[in-house]
């Protein structure tokens, strides 16, 4: 081919791709307001403020032409109330996690955390490229909604008690705000469990309504002062191990948007999805660090004791779960081998260098 034809020829591909490149955001020229109503209370550290970025960044990448009118909890419908508004189409879409919906569907649960689950990192590997978006679309389609992840907390801390927890015992009586399978677990250790939206908890644990509550994690646990009623703080827990944030449309609406509409909103919510965990991170060791510091918090671990009955109590759950109905154990079982085949490789990679690192270099836990 002749040098002259090889560059006209690549030109017109160049200005082919250009064109479709251009021609994308033309596909929407119609501006549209979408409602997006939230759980989490407005402005807060981590949570809100992740809520509200992403609504930015959706605007900000459609150049306008979609336009999210944001409504944090309590503003236009309660915190737990968002799956409803959505799934009924009073509102277009929520940010919340599917686990506070499990009285809907057990199955809605695998898609934040359930006990000994998968960290982030596994969890985003099955949903994105193991098979778990595919479920996701089935079990929240029965309801009408489409949903997606936009953000994870990553492995929560185990929360915070007005005593120290040192066997299973303690648990007996316990009144602690944990919802979803995690919540469960502790009911079937003898405690007494809650459900409540975030901007509810503090008022609860001050006044003595709840002994124990979890929420998150240091970096966002500082910011809800709950050090002001309850000193021990614990480490990792159970309840969840780290899996993702729910961006869920109606269905109706999903389905009348444009290949690249859906497209940006998907990108936005991913790249959000990774914003918040990566923040949580930087944050989490300097905020835990000020709760020592300048509140003088008492960090505990859960002793193996405990975890084994936590283990017990969750293999219990999972049997029951599957028992609801053949969509719970299609969920389950899919959940389960994409765990043990993502986790037993982080073991021995990520895992085995991580604790050998800190060892070498006296990094302590």
């Amino acid at each position: 081919m002749k040098r002259r034809d090889f560059i006209t020829k690549a030109g017109l591909g160049t200005a082919a791709v250009a064109g479709a490149t251009l021609a994308a955001p033309a596909i929407a020229q119609e501006r549209k307001v979408l409602t997006c109503v939230s759980s989490w209370p407005r402005d807060l550290p981590g949570l809100g403020a992740s809520a509200q970025r992403l609504m930015e960044r959706i605007t900000q990448l459609s150049e306008g032409r979609l336009t999210m009118e944001y409504f944090a909890a309590g503003e236009k419908v309660g915190g737990l109330d968002v799956f409803d508004e959505v799934a009924s189409g009073n509102s277009s879409c929520y940010i919340s996690a599917d686990y506070y919906f499990t009285g809907k569907h057990p199955g809605l649960a695998y898609w934040t955390s359930v006990p000994f689950g998968m960290t982030c990192p596994e969890w985003c590997a099955w949903v994105k490229f193991g098979g778990g978006q595919a479920l996701w679309d089935e079990v929240s389609g029965e309801f009408g909604l489409k949903a997606m992840t936009c953000g994870s907390t990553g492995t929560q801390a185990g929360g915070w008690f007005n005593k120290e927890i040192n066997s299973a015992d303690d648990l007996k009586g316990l009144k602690m705000r944990i919802p979803g399978i995690g919540g469960q677990v502790i009911s079937k250790l003898g405690g007494t469990t809650v459900t409540l939206p975030g901007g509810q908890i503090y008022e609860n644990l001050v006044s003595g309504a709840i002994d124990a509550t979890e929420w998150v994690g240091p970096y966002n646990d500082y910011f809800m002062k709950f050090y002001e009623a309850a000193k021990y703080y614990y480490t990792a827990g159970m309840h969840e191990p780290g899996g993702g944030l729910s961006f869920a449309f109606n269905a109706s609406t999903w389905g009348s948007f444009s290949e690249w509409e859906k497209a940006l909103l998907t990108a936005a919510a991913y790249e959000e999805q990774a914003a918040q965990y990566e923040e949580a991170l930087a944050n989490n060791g300097k905020y835990l660090k000020k709760l020592v510091d300048e509140q003088g918090v008492q960090v505990r671990a859960f002793n193996d004791e405990v975890w084994d009955s936590f283990g017990d109590a969750s293999a219990e759950l999972y049997e029951e779960i599957r028992d609801h109905s053949p969509l719970a154990k299609k969920i389950d079982d899919a959940f389960q081998k994409a765990l043990r085949e993502i986790g037993g490789s982080m073991a021995q990679f990520e895992g085995t260098f991580v604790n050998q690192r800190n060892r070498v270099l006296g990094i302590e836990a």
